[in-house]
C-alpha cells in the first residue's frame, strides 16, 4: 500500500475539527478524486500529507506513504522526492523576482547538488514541455505568463523530482479543457508508468469521473462516502453527494441555455451586427480634429456625478432593447504583442524572435445587456482582450469604443470618469484583495477612488446594501479576506465591481476556482444582477459547460485571434473551426450523463 491515512483528526486551536477521523488509503498506480465543497477539509489533509500545515495545528492518527510515517520524519528532503503537491494558487508559490529556470534549478539544487547546470536546464526545458509551454520562455518571470500558464509551471516543477506519490490541489482550475486533458493524460501515463499515485483534489467531478479509479466525499471534514468512480456516480447513496451531483454544470450540446438568459432575439442580433458593421465601414475612426469634442460630451452622459440613470432608470426599454439592440462596446483590430526574449541583433534580423501575440488582429461588437463569453485555452489572449478593453494595458494598435467614447485616446482624469462605468471581476479573489484591508474597506474604495459618494454614512450604506445584494451579511464587512471562504470572497468580488453602478463588467474566469455547488450559486447570482442592474458582461471562461449555461454569444480564441464566433447554440452545436471541435471533444463526461 502506497499511502495510508488512519483516524487522521486535524484542529485549529479550540475549534470543531477541521478534519474528523478520516482514514483512506491508495494504492501504487492508483487515482483517488478527493471530493467535496470549499471548507470541507480537502485542501488540509493534502497539506497534512506533506507536513505543510501551520506548527499552531494539531495532528492525530497516522499517515504511512510508502511504508514510512511522515510525521516522524525530520529531514525536509523527503518532500518533492517521495510526495509532490501542486498548489491551487500557482501566483502565491511562486517567487516574483525569480524566473521559471530560476525556480527549476533551485528546486534540483536543494535535493541533486551535484547535478550540472546544464542537465539541471534541460530537465527544467523537458519538464516545461511536457506542459506546453516553450522552453525559450524559461528565463521570464512569473507575472509575464496567464493564470493557466502558471498552473502549468506549477505542474512541471511538481514533476521534477518524480514523486511516488502526487497530490493534486485543484491542478487544473485554471485550464482549458484540452490543456487540462493534456496534462491529466500525461499524469495517468506517468502514475501507471512509474506506480506513482494520485489524490486529486478538487471540485470538477468531471475530471474526476474520467481520471480517477475511486473517490472519497468529504463534508464538514469527514469522509461520509467513498467506492469506485461509476458506483457513486450511478448511485450515490449519501444526500451530500446527492445534492453535489445534482448542482453540476453539465455541458450538453442539445439544450445550450436556459431562455431566460436569453435577452436579444438571435435574428435582431445578426440584423444589428449587419447594421452597425456598414456603419462603421463609412465611418472615419481617426478624425483627431473631432474626436476631443466627442469624447468629452460622451464622457459627461456617462459621468456617475452627471448622470441620473446609473441602475434606476434605462432610457431604453426593454420592449424597445429586444427589438433593436444597441453596441455597448466596439473593438476593431486590436493587437497586444509582447517581447519576451531574444536580445536587440537577433530581433533586428528577425523581428518574430522572442515576440508573443497575445492579441492578434481581434474584432469584437457587444450589445448591450447581452452576456458574451470568449472561450479559449490559457495563454490564448483572453484575459490580455479583457485587460485592454479597459486600458489597464494599453494596446499596442486598434480601437476600443464604449458607448462612443474612444477609450485608446483617454488619458488621466478622463479615463477614470469612464472607468467607473466599466469594472472587472478578477479570476483568484485572494490575489485581488489587499489582505490588510477590511471587507468593508475593499469594497468602498472604488466609491472613494470614484468620488460617487458625498460622505463616510453614505458609503457605509451603499457597502452595506450592495453586500446584501450578493448574499452576504453585512456583518461580514469588518472581517478581513483571510476570514472569508473562496464563495463568500467572490462575492466581495462582485460587490465591489457593481458599487459604482457600472454599465459593462468584464468577468475574467469569475467562477473557476469554485466547488460545484457554489459556482452554480454564483452564477445564478450574476445572472440576477444582470438583470437587476440592467448589465452587460464580457464573460472570460474555459469552462464550455459554464458558457453554455451563461452565455448569449460566444468567441473562441486562440494564439491571440479570434477563430470562430456566434450564438453560444451555433458555436457549441454546430462548430466549424478544428479548435472547437477539441475543445467539446475534451469535456470529461460524468458517467450518468452518457447512460
Amino acid at each position: 500500500m502506497l499511502l495510508e491515512v488512519d483516524n487522521l483528526t486535524i484542529r485549529y486551536g479550540d475549534a470543531e475539527p477541521a478534519v474528523d477521523r478520516v482514514t483512506f488509503h491508495l494504492q501504487a498506480g492508483e487515482a483517488l478524486g478527493l471530493i467535496g465543497e470549499s471548507g470541507c477539509g480537502k485542501s488540509t489533509i493534502g497539506r497534512s500529507l506533506i507536513n505543510l500545515l501551520p506548527k499552531y495545528a494539531q495532528i492525530g492518527g497516522t499517515i504511512f506513504v510508502d511504508g514510512e510515517a511522515i510525521a516522524e520524519k525530520k529531514d525536509g528532503t523527503w518532500r518533492g522526492e517521495k510526495v509532490g503537491l501542486i498548489f491551487q494558487d500557482p501566483m502565491t508559490r511562486l517567487d516574483p523576482l525569480m524566473s521559471i529556470e530560476d525556480h527549476g534549478l533551485e528546486v534540483l539544487a536543494s535535493h541533486y547538488p551535484k547535478l550540472s547546470s546544464k542537465t539541471a536546464k534541460q530537465r527544467i526545458a523537458d519538464a516545461l514541455k511536457s506542459v506546453r509551454i516553450d522552453p525559450t520562455r524559461a528565463k521570464q518571470y512569473p507575472h509575464e505568463f496567464s493564470g493557466g500558464m502558471r498552473q502549468r509551471v506549477a505542474i512541471s516543477l511538481s514533476l521534477l523530482l518524480n514523486p511516488v506519490l502526487l497530490i493534486a490541489d485543484e491542478p487544473t482550475t485554471s485550464l482549458d479543457v484540452t490543456v487540462a486533458t493534456e496534462i491529466l493524460k500525461e499524469l495517468t501515463a506517468l502514475r501507471q508508468s512509474r506506480s506513482m499515485g494520485l489524490l486529486l483534489v478538487t471540485h470538477d467531478l468531471g475530471m474526476v469521473a474520467e481520471y480517477c479509479d475511486r473517490i472519497a466525499v468529504m463534508y464538514n471534514g469527514v469522509i461520509v462516502e467513498t467506492g469506485y468512480v461509476e458506483d457513486i456516480f450511478r448511485s450515490p447513496q449519501h444526500p451530500y453527494t446527492q445534492s453535489l451531483l445534482a448542482s453540476v454544470l453539465h455541458f450538453n450540446p442539445e439544450a445550450i441555455v436556459l431562455p431566460s438568459l436569453k435577452e436579444v432575439p438571435n435574428d435582431a442580433k445578426e440584423e444589428n451586427l449587419e447594421i452597425a458593421a456598414n456603419q462603421e465601414i463609412n465611418q472615419e475612426i481617426n478624425l483627431e480634429t473631432s474626436l476631443k469634442d466627442e469624447n468629452e460630451s460622451s464622457i459627461s452622459e456617462i459621468n456617475p456625478e452627471t448622470s441620473d440613470l446609473p441602475i434606476e432608470e434605462n432610457n431604453i426599454s426593454r420592449a424597445t432593447a429586444k427589438t433593436t439592440p444597441r453596441v455597448i462596446l466596439y473593438v476593431n483590430q486590436l493587437k497586444k504583442h509582447y517581447v519576451t526574449g531574444g536580445n536587440f541583433l537577433e530581433r533586428f534580423i528577425d523581428p518574430s524572435i522572442g515576440l508573443v501575440k497575445a492579441v492578434d488582429g481581434i474584432d469584437l461588437e457587444i450589445f448591450s445587456g447581452e452576456t458574451f463569453g470568449i472561450i479559449g485555452e490559457s495563454g490564448s489572449g483572453k484575459s490580455t482582450t479583457g485587460r485592454a478593453i479597459l486600458q489597464l494595458i494599453k494596446p499596442d494598435r486598434g480601437s476600443v469604443r464604449f458607448n462612443s467614447v474612444e477609450l485608446t485616446r483617454l488619458k488621466g482624469e478622463q479615463m477614470r470618469q469612464v472607468r467607473s462605468q466599466m469594472q472587472m471581476i478578477f479570476q483568484d479573489p485572494r490575489a485581488c484583495f489587499n489582505p490588510y484591508m477590511t471587507v468593508f474597506n475593499s469594497v468602498a474604495d472604488p466609491l472613494l477612488i470614484h468620488k460617487v459618494v458625498p460622505n463616510l454614512e453614505a458609503t457605509r450604506e451603499k457597502v452595506y446594501a450592495i453586500l446584501e445584494k450578493v448574499g452576504l451579511n453585512s456583518e461580514l464587512a469588518d472581517r478581513y479576506p483571510s476570514d472569508l471562504s473562496g464563495g463568500q470572497l467572490q462575492r466581495v468580488a462582485i460587490a465591489r465591481a457593481l458599487i459604482t453602478n457600472p454599465k459593462l463588467v468584464i468577468c475574467d474566469e469569475p467562477v473557476s476556482m469554485l466547488d460545484a455547488s457554489i459556482q452554480s450559486q454564483v452564477l445564478r447570482l450574476m445572472q440576477d444582477l444582470k438583470e437587476e442592474f440592467k448589465l452587460t458582461y464580457v464573460f472570460i471562461t474555459h469552462d464550455l459547460a459554464v458558457a453554455q449555461f451563461f452565455c448569449d454569444r460566444i468567441a473562441v480564441m486562440r494564439k491571440g485571434k479570434i477563430v470562430e464566433q456566434g450564438s453560444t447554440e451555433e458555436v457549441l452545436t454546430k462548430p466549424q473551426h478544428e479548435y472547437t471541435k477539441a475543445l467539446i471533444a475534451s469535456i470529461p463526461r460524468i458517467p450518468h450523463i452518457n447512460k
